[in-house]
């Protein structure tokens, strides 16, 4: 009982829903030119009339039923999460043809933060969400646009990659970073090797960013996604102790960006 009340208490002291609540959920149709991307949108029912917001961006296949179980998740913790769509509207590729999108994507980084600065102001434009505490998580290829996406200067009090890639073509950039940036890593992983992990510290450093790097022993590339598989030796694969302890290092980033003092 006396661990309900400190959680109650915890909770309203965020500014945010309990983990029960009911949750309401849509698929939100909204436009980059004429082209239109398709988001998903949850968040619950009770608590505050105003919550933290979190735009949510996929991994290299789009939005998936994995992107929206962390979306819901995360509505759960009593946030609007909101998944953006960098691809677009039944842009959703298979394995196969999915490393070709992300590529494409990744030479446009101009284009990349575009559409997801589109998703933020979707988000912020949300009659539930508090304006001032916003914040972006990304899986792999989304992490990469995560951290575009602060470089580009927008107003996000925090910044979460999961196993993304940390490289840009700008890091000079890195000094438009409003807020804090939490980036979660295998230790392992061949995707993204030391060289750019050592210029990513170096960047963060150099633009004086209030940054954090968790390497996890013994996890590979996509170690949150449980249809990675469990064979290391193919670059990418689940690693539950490490999925499990970066996104409790996500909601403790959560809990100081968003605290309101």
């Amino acid at each position: 009982m006396r661990n309900a009340v400190l959680l109650s208490l915890v909770f309203l002291a965020l500014g945010v829903g309990r983990a029960d609540a009911k949750l309401h959920t849509e698929t939100v149709d909204y436009k980059d030119g004429d082209a239109t991307l398709e988001g998903y949108l949850a968040y619950d029912d009770a608590g505050p009339a105003k919550k933290p917001g979190v735009v949510v961006v996929h991994d290299w296949l789009g939005i998936s039923a994995a992107t929206r179980h962390r979306v819901d998740m995360l509505a759960q913790l009593g946030y609007v999460a909101f998944a953006a769509d960098i691809y677009g509207k039944g842009v959703r590729p298979t394995m196969a043809t999915a490393g070709a999108e992300a590529g494409k994507w990744k030479q446009d980084r101009a284009g990349m933060r575009r559409r997801a600065a589109l998703a933020l102001a979707q988000l912020e434009k949300n009659p539930h969400v508090d304006a001032t505490r916003l914040a972006a998580i990304g899986y792999c290829f989304g992490g990469t646009v995560a951290l575009e996406l602060a470089r580009s200067g927008a107003p996000l009090v925090a910044t979460v990659t999961f196993h993304g890639g940390l490289d840009t073509p700008t890091p000079a950039d890195a000094k438009n970073i409003k807020g804090r940036v939490l980036a979660l890593h295998g230790a392992d992983d061949p995707h993204v090797p030391p060289a750019q992990v050592a210029a990513f510290e170096k960047e963060m450093r150099d633009a004086k960013v209030d940054w954090q790097l968790i390497a996890y022993g013994g996890a590979v590339h996509a170690f949150s996604e449980k249809g990675a598989g469990n064979d290391n030796s193919k670059g990418a694969a689940y690693n539950e102790r490490a999925d499990h302890r970066s996104w409790l290092a996500m909601q403790q980033l959560f809990t100081e960006a968003f605290s309101k003092k």
